[in-house]
């Protein structure tokens, strides 16, 4: 029998790729995380994750290892303000949470799960033999090599994993760069959604009691050709210039800048390399979607790898994982774009700004542009049906099981696909003993889901996969639970 060195080797150590190795730990799969970087970054480009991904860390029970999670009930869209409860569960998201701190509690778990994580190791080249891909690594000891079963590419931008497999990677190049940097000693008035100014725009957000991060676009800038960072005294000057704040004064933590280059790739499998986060999609960072959309491809991408890793899996379960995140990675990348416009162009975007103000005036606008931008109106198109649940994520609501309480989420905090019996259906039960291990049936004595239900399948990343109305018994469920979770045993 071959020896692997794990299942799954991951590549990069960053929130998608501890995500995934805490997914597959969850079935009992063998992860290993491999990054270049010697130690964890400390500079954090996110401060936050978006309403969809507060409910995926909710459901695996990891939303208290945060600590106090405070949410922003408002944003905007490309700056036309909006109230982002307008939608159930309806954010913009947490904040105040950097990025490191958020790779800490995901790397904690995913060693609690069994992955391991080995840094100082950069991957040079892949060879897919479609039995396993063997990776070509360089560490300080020299080269060597890794084998896994399937690897996955969570490496970023430039990742090395979906060059060496053939992976394009096409979009349009940068025209805008946003700057920032990372500051104390200072009091700065909070803008959160961010300010046009004559010559741009400016952010200001809170870090903690004596620390802000300071965004802002300058028209009057070209974007750099050189590599190297800009520097405070630059940040320092264009800040001053475009809102009158004299930030000269503060401590400088960390100066940076990014640009609106939106890229995603032209496919998320090749063989046995996937690839996840920003290794599948770059896009300017508006709203909070681009760590969340990472680390909601490695909840997408894990149970199916693992029931395919265990012999389980239905023919095409992992096809669908491209065909179910890539549309959501385009729609990112396209709303982005639009956002760029509405929020940093100049004088000659104001007509289409004031029809965009005069649009969200209505509701239903209002819900949609909510729903775009929070990845809480994504549904599947994978999972066939009429009923309003089928391929969106099930709300997490309060259930009694036995006499006890629980929720949605705990129920879904190990990963298994739930069967949901909310009328005592000795069918619906019977239907799923075959798939016992890989689905828990649950009977639900009250529930908070709506009576014109008999039952639910959701599965591990809490997707709906097949809705019984009320009356309809176990009609479908044996072929929903076939072509989710394989064959009955």
């Amino acid at each position: 029998m071959e020896n692997f060195d794990a299942d799954v080797i991951i590549v990069g150590a960053g929130p998608t790729g501890l995500m995934l190795a805490g997914e597959l730990g969850l079935h009992g799969i063998s992860a290993l995380v491999v990054d270049r970087l010697e130690e964890p970054i400390q500079q954090s480009r996110a401060l936050g994750f978006s309403a969809r991904t507060i409910e995926e860390f909710g459901q695996r029970g990891l939303l208290a290892r945060f600590g106090q999670v405070d949410v922003i009930p408002f944003g905007h869209f490309g700056g036309v303000p909006l109230d982002f409860q307008i939608v159930e569960g309806g954010s913009y998201g947490a904040r105040g949470i950097p990025q490191s701190r958020t790779e800490g509690v995901l790397a904690g778990w995913a060693r609690e799960k069994g992955a391991e994580i080995r840094r100082g190791v950069e991957v040079t080249g892949l060879d897919d033999d479609g039995e396993g891909v063997t990776l070509q690594v360089r560490t300080g000891e020299g080269e060597s090599r890794l084998r896994g079963r399937y690897v996955v590419g969570c490496d970023g931008a430039r990742s090395v994993v979906r060059k060496a497999a053939g992976i394009g990677f096409p979009g349009s190049e940068a025209e805008i760069e946003l700057r920032f940097a990372d500051i104390s000693g200072i009091q700065l008035r909070p803008r959160f959604i961010g300010e046009k100014v004559p010559g741009g725009m400016v952010m200001v957000l809170p870090l903690g009691p004596d620390r802000s991060r300071i965004i802002y676009f300058d028209r009057t800038q070209p974007l750099r050709e050189s590599a190297e960072p800009i520097t405070f005294e630059e940040a320092s000057e264009a800040f001053q210039r475009l809102c009158g704040e004299d930030i000269s004064g503060a401590t400088p933590h960390w100066v940076s800048s990014t640009t609106d280059v939106s890229r995603q790739a032209e496919a998320y499998r090749s063989g046995r390399v996937f690839v996840a986060g920003d290794a599948a999609h770059i896009h300017l960072p508006i709203g909070a979607q681009g760590m969340s959309a990472g680390i909601q491809d490695a909840v997408n991408l894990g149970w199916k790898l693992a029931l395919d890793l265990k012999g389980k899996a239905p023919e095409g379960l992992l096809d669908t994982y491209h065909e179910e995140r890539h549309p959501v990675g385009r729609r990112i990348l396209v709303n982005t774009l639009a956002q760029r416009s509405l929020y940093l162009g100049g004088e000659e975007m104001k007509p289409l700004v004031d029809v965009m103000g005069e649009l969200a005036g209505y509701e239903v606008v209002r819900k949609h542009l909510v729903g775009m931008v929070t990845g809480l109106d994504i549904r599947h198109s994978t999972v066939p049906g009429e009923h309003p649940l089928l391929g969106r994520r099930l709300p997490d609501r309060e259930l009694a099981v036995g006499g006890e309480k629980t929720t949605v989420f705990a129920l879904l905090a190990e990963g298994r696909g739930v069967l949901l019996d909310l009328s005592g259906s000795a069918e619906a039960r019977k239907a799923a003993e075959g798939h016992a291990g890989r689905v828990e049936v649950v009977t639900a004595e009250s529930h908070g889901i709506g009576a014109e239900l008999d039952a639910l399948l959701v599965r591990p990343d809490g997707y709906v996969a097949w809705a019984a109305p009320a009356g309809s018994g176990a009609e479908g469920l044996p072929e929903a639970l076939d072509h989710w979770f394989g064959t009955a045993d």
